[in-house]
């Protein structure tokens, strides 16, 4: 039987299960399964039902099974940030916030730290929703719970505690928690202890490729196989760097899902002054490399607006009539400014971008395609001044962009993007970061030597759509 591979795919709006294997050299992948996913306000906070998603990773897991599937390993990668704690028992305390929540609002300019020597420490950037914010919120909120934990583990990390009963924290979601060092790529002990937070519950951290174990017993009986977990990059973005096909060095990568990802891979931390003002971060990746990046807000703002015409009127519009009705307006120039904390979760994504129009000096967008045309302008002019920054701190000059994931199948904001940028675009792999978790499982197996020779088969296996400025 053919040797296979599980990724468990999980975004902040819908999860995958995807099975994947090498045939003849070139990578095979079957979507088995997929759920949605989302939050909802529990307890004053906006949560993740991880209840919910648990279940649904065994769903996935079963019906990976009676598609007629055993694979021989498998991996979950998910968004970064958000965690949850356990006490003694094991069992989680309180409920797991997720990172739009408005609890970390302030909190920077509580700690005992200033940012530039966090900066400095951990070269991640100052995002309100960084997970060193929300445990300072939560200690503030309810000081009993982290008195009360034993174990810290974010989100993959708790759904591999509960296939294997193995409690680890995975390199490359940490470093999103501003808490790891850039240099030693550990926990920075003094830092920890600097804003008051308890050492004790950090669990050791693991690289990709780390074997946690097994499936528990009562996980085989309910998906009908064993298999090896293993870790990918569990950061969803860690993993779609991995499948990035770049042609050179001056290539830039940007990870195109509910957010916009866009950077490079580095061998160092860049954490200088500069680096710092203009908020690019250095997330850990794997083999140590560092994604020296900008967080963009992304198709969030899209999501957004679909879902909100989908509550008015009963019927969500597909995206290819929101592109087009995009297209149908495209000479109206308005623009926002996507980073702006006010589109993180507004009531209204419609009436946010509307009023920000205005206080910008254009006029109010009238229709739907002049507000889907006003986030394809401001998402375009973002990657233009993301890439221009990039190359002052990098000191190269870049000559192509490769956009991976769900955004890479948008052909008009493709076009935009390598207008506004004036750099030819290469569009695909579609299933980035899947195919990202899947290629840690393939080196691990040995059905490829390395990174690049995985690399290198991605081109072979996939359809890369080249997309020129006009």
């Amino acid at each position: 039987m053919q040797a296979c591979y599980l990724a468990v795919d999980i975004g902040a709006s819908s999860g995958r299960h995807i099975v994947g294997w090498v045939e003849d050299g070139r990578i095979q992948l079957q979507e088995v399964y997929r759920f949605e996913n989302g939050i909802s306000r529990k307890n004053g906070h906006l949560c993740w039902d991880v209840d919910a998603l648990a279940a649904e990773v065994i769903n996935g897991m079963a019906a990976c099974r009676a598609a007629g599937f055993a694979p021989a390993t498998m991996g979950i990668d998910t968004w970064a940030v958000d965690f949850v704690l356990l006490d003694k028992a094991g069992q989680r305390i309180g409920d797991a916030v997720a990172y739009r929540d408005e609890r970390t609002d302030g909190i920077r300019e509580m700690l005992p730290v200033s940012f530039a020597e966090h900066y400095a420490r951990t070269g991640i950037q100052f995002q309100k929703f960084n997970t060193v914010y929300q445990l300072a919120a939560l200690q503030k909120e309810h000081p009993e719970q982290l008195a009360a934990a034993e174990t810290f583990l974010m989100i993959p990390d708790y759904l591999n505690y509960l296939l294997t009963g193995v409690a680890a924290n995975e390199y490359t979601n940490a470093t999103t928690t501003a808490l790891v060092n850039a240099e030693s790529r550990d926990w920075d002990d003094e830092l920890i202890e600097k804003l008051g937070l308890p050492r004790n519950i950090f669990q050791p951290i693991r690289t990709p490729g780390t074997v946690l174990g097994g499936l528990l017993p009562e996980i085989q009986e309910k998906v009908g196989f064993d298999c090896q977990v293993i870790l990918p990059a569990t950061h969803d973005t860690g993993s779609a760097f991995l499948a990035v096909p770049a042609r050179d060095e001056f290539a830039v990568t940007l990870s195109s899902g509910t957010w916009s990802l866009l950077g490079v891979e580095n061998l160092a931390p860049i954490a200088t002054d500069a680096s710092r003002a203009d908020n690019f971060t250095n997330e850990g990746g794997y083999q140590y490399r560092f994604r020296f990046l900008k967080n963009i807000m992304g198709l969030w703002m899209i999501q957004s607006v679909r879902r909100e015409l989908g509550e008015r009127t009963g019927r969500k519009p597909g995206f290819p009539e929101l592109i087009a009705a995009a297209q149908d307006a495209q000479y109206y120039m308005g623009k926002v400014d996507p980073d702006d904390a006010r589109f993180l979760a507004p009531v209204s994504m419609i009436a946010e971008v509307k009023a920000a129009c205005v206080q910008n000096g254009y006029r109010e967008p009238a229709t739907t395609g002049e507000v889907m045309q006003c986030i394809y302008n401001s998402l375009s002019q973002d990657y233009k001044a993301a890439i221009q920054r990039l190359q002052t701190h990098t000191g190269k000059t870049y000559t192509s962009l490769n956009i991976v994931g769900g955004g890479s199948q948008d052909r008009y904001l493709n076009q935009m993007t390598a207008n506004a940028t004036g750099l030819t675009v290469y569009a695909g792999p579609t299933e980035g970061t899947a195919l990202g978790n899947l290629m840690v499982q393939f080196i691990h197996a040995g059905e490829y030597a390395d990174l690049q020779a995985a690399r290198n088969a991605i081109k072979e296996s996939f359809p890369i759509k080249e997309v020129n400025p006009q």
